[in-house]
């Protein structure tokens, strides 16, 4: 029993360690790209378009990871096209966890006519298709980086509202709560004080993942060119771009492929290594 526990938690400890890893060095680059990007990734040389990765014929010195077809440098676009990815994953995944959490611990908590409002409302919100919810949104509002937050933030908010809610309703019925009610603690500062650090654990792990989720979504939505400008490097701009010439220059869809896929994994097995970590059982 002992070795299976122990095996357990070094599975969850090297999970933690390569995630955290991924998501730190990507950290890193993102806010050190202006000194890391060989190139300006909006500059464009058509004498230079389409040149192939360093360890390939023809391939030059200036250009680590190849040009696209209008000589912009693929590294030096990838390492900017993280700083959008990134600033996408924590506001609106920090918005989406306030707004969701917050509404979800009021109604688990406070439960009557604040729990019926609030779960009907959620109900009624997911009734929309999330997707042409957001492409709706966004024709509404108009292309840009606050319209992605928006859209993502607005769709997003009931997975923390539902999982928050039925983790306060699980918690307002320990001891603990019914102690802090004797004692004449106030229903809001028993909420804030008593329930909010035991269910934080649970936010935690759905804000990481909702993290991953909105790349994803970014990723989509500049994929059809309904993110930001399209000058402007994004990850799914530049997987579009290559999908149409990867006869010519794989390069082009492969390495912002690689990038996406390898943080939104991060992001997940971060998430699913803080909820085993919080693991009563397995603690």
């Amino acid at each position: 029993m002992a070795d299976g526990r122990a095996a357990a938690k070094r599975q969850i400890n090297s999970r933690l360690w390569l995630s955290g890893s991924w998501l730190l060095l990507l950290v890193i680059a993102a806010l050190a790209a202006p000194l890391l990007a060989p190139q300006d990734p909006l500059a464009q040389d058509l004498f230079a378009s389409r040149l192939p990765p360093l360890w390939q014929a023809g391939a030059d010195p200036a250009y680590p990871l190849g040009s696209d077809s209008l000589g912009r440098d693929v590294l030096s676009r990838t390492l900017y096209g993280a700083r959008i990815a990134l600033v996408v994953a924590l506001i609106a995944g920090s918005c989406t966890c306030i707004l969701g959490a917050g509404l979800g611990l009021v109604a688990g908590y406070y439960r009557g006519w604040a729990d019926l409002l609030i779960s009907r409302f959620i109900e009624i919100w997911m009734a929309f298709p999330p997707v042409l919810f957001a492409i709706l949104l966004i024709a509404v509002m108009g292309t840009g980086l606050t319209s992605i937050i928006v859209a993502i933030v607005v769709i997003d908010w009931t997975r923390f509202a539902r999982v928050i809610r039925a983790e306060a309703m699980s918690q307002s019925a320990m001891d603990y709560v019914a102690s802090a009610k004797v004692a004449g603690r106030k229903r809001f500062g028993i909420m804030v004080v008593e329930i909010l650090p035991n269910v934080l654990p649970t936010i935690v792990v759905l804000l990481t993942l909702e993290m991953g989720i909105a790349v994803i979504v970014e990723a989509i939505l500049s994929f059809v060119n309904l993110s930001i400008s399209t000058d402007d490097p994004t990850w799914g701009s530049m997987i579009a771009e290559g999908r149409a010439s990867i006869h010519q220059s794989w390069w082009v869809l492969v390495f912002p492929l690689i990038t996406l896929f390898l943080t939104v994994l991060s992001f997940s097995q971060l998430g699913e290594g803080l909820k085993d970590h919080f693991d009563p059982v397995l603690r």
